[in-house]
């Protein structure tokens, strides 16, 4: 026969209520315990981000921009056409190195064989005329100083017989009236030589005047002349300068027309380039006149200064032309892309740390600085000045000696916290 035992069933129970309990304590505690803990740093390979190290000290503020070698314009000899021509012959193409009377090309203009005729008769017209009017002009002249010296000869001796009669009347040897009309004689004579005398001047000057006229219609004849002629040697296209034959926008072709004034060929010299460098506009605003550049060809680095900013915006960048200041390297040619580094000024004593991937002027940026044992880095909050090519002022959020990450870290802008490894 069984025997009730309720007080075992009670204690039982008891245990069992006490177990939940724990339970119930036991996992509320692990819950506040994990609730606590902070998340995992996030793991990032470190052979992944560049670092750069705070530093202290004199800071060059730059701009770079892409650019190509040109030449200046006082290096460019373009030449064009001096008639509406034909090209009939090609002798050197772009890439020619030239000298003053290298013939680039050959044109033909059968017109300006006629004019060149014409213009030579009409000079040969002209210098005839000249002569003609010359030789009729000095006929006319020796007959007028005939006709004076005849004046002459009798003004002479109508003076000299009024002087002897003057004499013999002072001797009562001829009468007063002899005297006076031999007086009069010879006064009259006097007015005739100075009308004579002042014919030939007269006429003297006129000559002047007329062979002037006629020599203005050689000369015009002969500039008429030595244009056509210089015409028909254009029509041998010489370089004029030393340097290099460079490519037309439309190259020529034999057989092809041209009309006066297109150009024909291109020449610059090679020694005599600059660069033309494209800075975008928000970097530009702080160039001037004058300040120092590097160029870099890809195979040396030319110094420089700025020597002309353009005042217009173009597809988001300002056109700066670079003097260049030092010797050109070899393969430095026309249209050769360059690099351009310009200084705009020099801070003497600041904090400064390479230029992350992004952070604008004078703003608040988020960095990534390193933990002294290298293995971590934390989210820092930094204000940063003045920009440069490669580098950027620090104003607060870091220290002398504080190394940082550089690299994009956009990925990781959900966490505070990363691992390196």
């Amino acid at each position: 026969m069984d025997i009730s035992r309720p007080d075992i069933k009670k204690k039982k129970r008891r245990q069992q209520w006490m177990w939940a309990a724990i339970a119930v304590l036991a996992v509320a505690a692990v819950t506040v315990f994990v609730l606590r803990l902070k998340p995992a740093a996030t793991p990032v390979d470190k052979a992944t981000v560049y670092t750069d190290t705070v530093k202290h000290g004199p800071f060059v503020r730059q701009v770079r921009g892409p650019g190509s070698l040109v030449p200046r314009e006082e290096s460019i000899q373009l030449i064009p056409a001096q008639t509406d021509a034909t090209v009939v012959r090609i002798r050197a193409l772009p890439g020619t190195k030239v000298t003053p009377d290298t013939i680039l090309m050959d044109l033909a203009d059968p017109e300006l064989q006629q004019k060149l005729l014409d213009a030579q008769l009409q000079l040969k017209g002209a210098e005839a005329d000249y002569k003609n009017l010359q030789a009729t002009l000095q006929s006319t002249l020796m007959d007028k100083k005939a006709a004076a010296a005849a004046v002459n000869s009798d003004y002479t001796q109508d003076q000299l017989q009024a002087q002897i009669d003057k004499k013999l009347y002072d001797l009562g040897v001829i009468s007063g009236v002899a005297a006076n009309a031999s007086k009069n004689k010879a006064d009259q004579l006097t007015v005739q030589h100075q009308l004579s005398q002042e014919q030939i001047d007269v006429n003297t000057k006129a000559i002047q005047v007329q062979l002037a006229s006629s020599q203005t219609k050689i000369d015009q004849a002969r500039s008429l002349l030595d244009l056509y002629e210089k015409q028909e040697a254009a029509l041998e296209v010489r370089a004029g300068i030393n340097g290099v034959l460079v490519a037309l926008p439309v190259p020529l072709q034999v057989g092809q027309h041209v009309t006066v004034g297109t150009s024909v060929a291109e020449v610059v010299q090679l020694d005599q380039l600059k660069a033309s460098l494209k800075i975008a506009e928000t970097q530009a605003r702080d160039i001037q006149i004058g300040q120092p550049a590097e160029i870099d060809t890809h195979n040396g680095v030319i110094p420089g200064k700025v020597s002309r900013i353009d005042p217009a915006v173009q597809n988001g960048t300002v056109t700066v032309d670079v003097a260049l200041t030092g010797p050109l390297p070899q393969g430095a040619r026309p249209d050769l892309s360059v690099d351009g580094t310009i200084d705009l000024d020099r801070l003497a004593d600041v904090l400064y740390v390479g230029r992350p991937a992004f952070g604008n002027e004078n703003s608040d940026i988020t960095l990534f600085k390193l933990s002294p044992d290298g293995k971590t880095a934390t989210r820092v909050h930094v204000k940063v000045g003045k920009v440069s090519v490669n580098s950027i002022q620090i104003l607060g959020g870091l220290q002398e000696g504080d190394t940082v990450i550089l690299s994009d870290m956009s990925r990781e802008d959900a966490v505070d916290k990363i691992r390196l490894e």
